[in-house]
């Protein structure tokens, strides 16, 4: 097992980026953990440095904690301290044990479908998990006669941490292509205890705008029927639409909360602004490659009809591609804590993105430590740690724990 620590408290990066077009302060997050405001404004000022931004940053100590893995997805830690992985493309569920150990739990990895982007992907635990032994996960499918989609189920994992049963497919008819494209998928209970749901939209362009289709969308559903949950915007409707809590999304890449309840977003650009969004019930983010699939629109399409959400944070031209995130917890993380620490793909580091109470950027900061791993796919918090996940394939990839000095 090798150890990495690498003093970076002032060897870090300001990136390069376009400032958010955002002025006034946003609503506050309704009961749901939702704003339910159709559109956010600019807060002005944003250029002014938060007090987060003067606090130390600590050096990081990087630890590899599992070796020889292969396009992880995905990393949950259980109440027991094993880590659960999914690995897309060998379409496992991954045990994992601290002192290096780890075995494959049995899974119908036959029916799992794995095409390009799309496999098993998506990964999360029941908050009741002790009680439960209940987990989630997003993954393409075999449905029979050569046909797949992507869906979301949910599996009871025995005493022994040695098998997975199905017990529901809570959501079922996610879009996909025969090539695997743009598959998302994200999921994230928060802390009204419902499930959330990142799509892609499978890049058929008019996926993202159609409230009837399930693409390029964020979905909450109950997480033990699949059924809408309350409060979802069109929850009052039929069809599809009950599902939706946003929509005009181009792949969805993470999803988290912060501690203030608020929601966040990150999605894949096109060839330009990979978006961190604060997410609002009903909006639209402005996707809307049409006609056929014109990747040359903007992210954020201000000219079509309604109000777009612009985005908090967004990467210019070009890309970086972000990908999974989650919220740092814990003093010791000094001047990182409370930002969102976010795996990218393309330039291969971990970016960390301090926003101030009312969701505008402060900063972004790319830690040397974090930038000689390849690929980063995932980072989840747990115990006063990261967990981070590379996506180089081969059989190279591994999990690392992240922790400050």
């Amino acid at each position: 097992m090798r150890t990495r620590i690498a003093a970076v408290a002032a060897a870090v990066l300001l990136v390069p980026t376009v400032a958010c077009a955002d002025a006034g302060d946003p609503p506050a997050p309704d009961t749901r953990g939702v704003a339910s405001s159709a559109v956010d404004p600019a807060t002005p000022g944003a250029g002014r440095a938060a007090p987060a931004a003067r606090a130390a940053l600590p050096r990081l100590r990087v630890e590899v904690l599992a070796e020889g893995l292969d396009h992880p997805w995905e990393v949950k830690q259980l109440p027991s301290g094993h880590l659960l992985v999914t690995q897309r493309e060998r379409r496992t569920l991954t045990l994992l044990n601290l002192s290096g150990g780890r075995r494959n739990l049995a899974f119908p990895s036959a029916r799992v479908w794995a095409q390009g982007e799309t496999g098993l992907m998506g990964l999360e635990v029941d908050p009741a998990f002790a009680r439960n032994r209940r987990i989630y996960t997003c993954q393409g499918w075999r449905t029979g006669s050569g046909r797949h989609d992507i869906r979301v189920s949910a599996w009871t994992l025995d005493a022994a941490l040695t098998r997975a049963r199905l017990v529901k497919h809570l959501v079922t008819g996610l879009p996909s292509n025969s090539i695997g494209r743009h598959g998302g998928c994200r999921l994230l209970v928060p802390r009204n205890g419902t499930l959330m749901i990142g799509t892609g939209d499978a890049a058929v362009g008019t996926n993202p705008r159609n409230l009837d289709s399930l693409g390029g969308k964020v979905l909450r559903v109950n997480r033990f029927t699949g059924a809408p949950a309350r409060g979802n915007p069109w929850f009052g409707r039929t069809g599809k639409r009950r599902l939706v809590v946003t929509f005009g999304h181009r792949n969805v890449q993470g999803l988290a909360q912060r501690a203030d309840r608020t929601l966040w977003e990150v999605e894949h650009g096109s060839y330009r602004d990979d978006e961190v969004n604060r997410l609002g019930g009903g909006r639209d983010y402005g996707w809307h490659p049409v006609p056929g699939y014109d990747e040359s629109v903007p992210m954020t399409d201000q000219r079509l009809p309604g109000q777009q959400t612009n985005a908090r944070w967004r990467s210019g031209d070009p890309t970086i591609a972000v990908s999974g995130a989650d919220f740092v917890v814990g003093a010791a993380w000094g001047g990182y804590r409370n930002s969102l620490a976010v795996a990218v793909l393309k330039d291969q580091r971990l970016m960390f993105l301090q926003l101030d109470r009312n969701g505008v950027r402060q900063w972004v900061r790319f830690p040397a430590a974090l930038r000689t791993w390849g690929r980063l796919r995932d980072v989840t918090t747990s115990r006063q740690a990261l967990l981070v996940t590379t996506d180089n394939g081969g059989g190279r990839d591994v999990v690392l724990r992240v922790r400050p000095r």
